[in-house]
């Protein structure tokens, strides 16, 4: 039997994903962004925002949809995956409580601590913003300034990286957050491991490296993400023996304490002097980061959906042992002020033999227009980081 599979999102995340079902079901799918990777694929495109649940449930129902999968932690955060478990199609995306594992950023250290989840470093919680400046005074040490709720990627500010402690502090007078979470700055190498997750088991895809700060040479603020990389296999070069299996000990500690969690589990870790530790956890496939991941998933991944609604084993996943390099083109003067609107041609033919992804643009009748985030993705692969 075929299935009937609605995809939530409109961006390069999910084109990937729509690139990975396409073949092996019905899909459709909704966004607030006509996507034209994504509708070419899909036998259906439906424009919903990806906050309203009651709508994209109307679709999915008026599709007749068995399973869905929820690519934004925006929907997440509204309840989508909510409401459409509860019209009885079944949602491959947490609900919002376990969401909040992403959602809240406070939330997230003290599930850590009150679930004796490793790699947790020194935090403490502020909703007030002169007390959260004493404590940057009085702390010994580089602190990351973290807006609880959701930012896309361009909320924390490092001390010692991005900003002064003075800086740090103006931020935090000028920004009007409810609540912040200062933490220990982590120092070491970044890497990211997304797993996906049913019925309190999980099945972990190769590492990827994202690379956030916008500009050449590394020297403009964070993005949601500009460009990431995977290797041949599970682990990465820097990383040393070890260091993956100790990452997946800290996923297996969440859904342990999280037996209700459903969809993909994202860690990214910083690996320091003392080993892997959390920068933070995401709800959802990491955007780049799935564009690195899915198109080297050999095991078919609507089998693994539909394991995770039918309450069977996750299949063990298979790759095919490429590695994958992943770059961003972004509209003029992203991510602080990006020029959003602007008609845009992509040659497709130009990509060679890499995989084109499209992501946050908008087709209309008279052509492709920007929008306030980045615009596509070239994945290149090969047999060495080098040759990808």
């Amino acid at each position: 039997m075929t299935e009937t599979v609605l995809l939530v999102g409109g961006g390069g995340r999910e084109h990937a994903i729509a690139r990975a079902l396409a073949d092996d079901c019905a899909l459709y799918a909704c966004a607030s962004n006509r996507n034209p990777g994504i509708r070419r694929l899909a036998d259906g495109f439906e424009t919903v925002s990806e906050t309203d649940p009651e709508g994209i449930v109307a679709f999915a129902t008026a599709v007749d949809a068995d399973l869905a999968v929820i690519g934004p932690e925006s929907a997440l955060e509204a309840g989508v995956a909510d409401a459409l478990d509860e019209a009885g199609v079944y949602a491959f995306g947490p609900r919002e409580a376990e969401a909040r594992l992403e959602t809240d950023k406070a939330y997230q250290r003290r599930f850590m601590t009150d679930a004796d989840v490793p790699g947790c470093p020194d935090f403490e919680v502020f909703d007030d913003m002169a007390a959260a400046c004493a404590y940057i005074d009085e702390y010994d040490g580089d602190l990351a300034v973290k807006p609880a709720g959701l930012t896309g990627g361009k909320g924390v500010k490092v001390i010692g990286d991005q900003v002064t402690a003075e800086e740090a502090k103006a931020y935090l007078q000028e920004a009007d957050y409810d609540r912040v979470v200062l933490e220990e700055r982590l120092v070491g190498e970044e890497f990211t491991i997304q797993a996906f997750v049913a019925d309190g088991e999980f099945r972990a895809t190769p590492a990827v490296q994202d690379h956030k700060r916008a500009y050449e040479g590394d020297e403009g603020p964070n993005t949601g993400g500009m460009g990431s990389y995977s290797d041949t296999g599970p682990s990465l070069p820097f990383m040393e023996p070890g260091d993956y299996e100790a990452a997946l000990g800290v996923l297996d500690a969440v859904v342990d304490a999280l037996p209700a969690y459903k969809g993909v589990l994202y860690g990214q870790f910083m690996l320091t002097a003392e080993g892997p530790k959390v920068v933070e956890f995401n709800a959802r496939f990491g955007d780049p980061e799935a564009m690195n991941t899915l198109p080297v998933l050999e095991t078919p991944f609507i089998d693994v959906l539909v394991a995770a609604r039918d309450g069977d084993p996750l299949p063990e996943l298979t790759f095919s042992g490429e590695a994958t390099v992943c770059k961003y083109a972004v509209p003029v003067g992203y991510p602080t002020d990006p020029d959003s609107g602007a008609r845009i041609a992509v040659d497709e033919e130009r990509a060679g033999d890499a995989l084109l992804y499209y992501a946050s643009v908008d087709e209309r009748e008279d052509g492709l227009y920007t929008t306030t985030s980045r615009s596509f993705a070239v994945v290149g692969r090969g047999d060495s980081i080098a040759a990808a």
